[in-house]
């Protein structure tokens, strides 16, 4: 529901009129929210400009006035988007595909802080699309103390790990392996996967990720500096969580999307 006032503002700060369609479970807190932004405007502009709509009949029907309508921006799955953006027709849509986030740990780490960052990006808010999914650790931390605190800070945070066919070889007693890494698990689940390098870390990446977040956990300068100009998505981050690719921790105080696409 926190969305709806942040996308109301938007909306009056940008001086465009406003269509909302929230979810069926949040229907009454959406309805105050809604009479509330109302009650806002009507000292300044037609109330009317934000309006609510309630039933998905609606939604389809909205659809085809590609004639009023300059812009979509769907909400939630993979699958919602990808719905919209068949049905939408001629009027744009700006929507991202799942949120498959990685962190990786690159060989020249400050274990405390790789181990902060995980478990922000991993626990502080799991259903989020900017939430950590795959966790990539280089393979020198496998003979040292910080690969399996890694695995017992995820595991004391009641996290659910995957193990990748890599990892599973090294391992003397291994569950069935993880062979599918575009998952966006939106709960305390995520894949830990090894990796020979950098350039492994940043391959598997364009393999499997989404564009959306991927952050590198590094002292070196030099490898800060490949990652970011060898990952190729919206946001790279170096030594903090992927949960930072939110519009409020940018400082633009309230966001409606974040798109992966490029234009």
């Amino acid at each position: 529901p926190d969305a709806l006032p942040q996308v109301a503002a938007l909306s009056i700060a940008s001086g465009n009129g406003l269509l909302l369609k929230g979810g069926k479970e949040a229907w009454h807190t959406n309805r105050v929210l809604f009479n509330l932004v109302q009650r806002a405007l009507e000292e300044f502009c037609p109330p009317t400009a934000i309006q609510l709509i309630a039933s998905r009949e609606e939604v389809a029907d909205l659809l085809k006035m590609n004639q009023f309508i300059d812009l979509i921006i769907p909400r939630g799955s993979s699958q919602l988007v990808k719905d919209i953006q068949e049905a939408a027709g001629s009027i744009p849509v700006m929507g991202h595909a799942e949120g498959i986030c990685h962190v990786f740990i690159d060989r020249d780490c400050d274990s405390k802080k790789a181990r902060r960052i995980v478990i922000d990006a991993k626990c502080d808010y799991p259903a989020a699309c900017n939430a950590m999914e795959t966790l990539l650790i280089h393979k020198s931390h496998l003979t040292g103390g910080l690969f399996n605190e890694l695995i017992e800070d995820l595991k004391q945070n009641n996290v659910k790990v995957h193990i990748g066919p890599r990892l599973a070889m090294l391992l003397p007693v291994s569950p069935t392996p993880l062979d599918d890494f575009t998952i966006e698990y939106g709960s305390l689940e995520c894949a830990v996967e090894i990796v020979d390098s950098l350039q492994d870390a940043v391959q598997h990446i364009h393999t499997w990720g989404s564009g959306h977040t991927d952050v590198i956990v590094t002292e070196d300068e030099k490898s800060a500096k490949e990652f970011r100009s060898s990952v190729d998505s919206a946001c790279v981050f170096v030594n903090c969580s992927t949960r930072f690719a939110d519009g409020y921790r940018f400082g633009l105080g309230a966001e409606v999307t974040i798109t992966n696409r490029q234009n």
